[in-house]
């Protein structure tokens, strides 16, 4: 069997117009979605993700925050931020860019993320459910991996 040239290009280009138009349907109800991500330190490779998640949802129309802070960030100050989030109708998501910096604990931050909000599947909740196979949300990743093999 011949090798097939998997386009990953192309899938994301078809799957960011399919959610632009989910999410102009949703934008139209006066509830138009909204991803927070939260970036503490400077690690090179995390900045250049969340700059592409943001652009992401620049592109699908959405609405996104993005929230630096030096690595001297205090753990309870990060909690009380994510608290916030939580808190924020206008936050559907929430994002922590791991690593985080050795003196925070990335479980306790994690778990602080409310689980309808933790948009990577770390809160325990999230993960026992897709242990399961009942994923609230699907990690990006694995997800993209599948619709790309399913693409095929």
């Amino acid at each position: 069997m011949p090798a097939q040239l998997l386009d990953g290009n192309a899938l994301s280009k078809k799957l960011r117009a399919e959610i632009a138009a989910r999410g102009a349907i949703v934008t139209a109800k006066d509830r138009r979605p909204g991803l927070a991500v939260i970036v503490v330190g400077d690690n090179a490779a995390s900045q250049v993700y969340v700059r592409n998640k943001v652009k992401a949802c620049e592109d699908v129309g959405f609405h996104s925050v993005l929230e630096r802070y030096s690595a001297d960030l205090g753990e309870e100050e990060l909690l009380a931020r994510i608290a916030t989030l939580n808190a924020d109708p206008a936050i559907h998501g929430i994002l922590v860019q791991l690593p985080l910096p050795e003196h925070i604990a990335s479980e306790r931050v994690l778990e602080a993320i409310a689980p309808e909000k933790d948009v990577d599947g770390f809160h325990v909740a999230n993960a026992g459910a897709l242990m399961v196979g009942q994923p609230e949300f699907k990690p990006c990743t694995p997800y993209g991996c599948m619709k790309l093999l399913e693409s095929i």
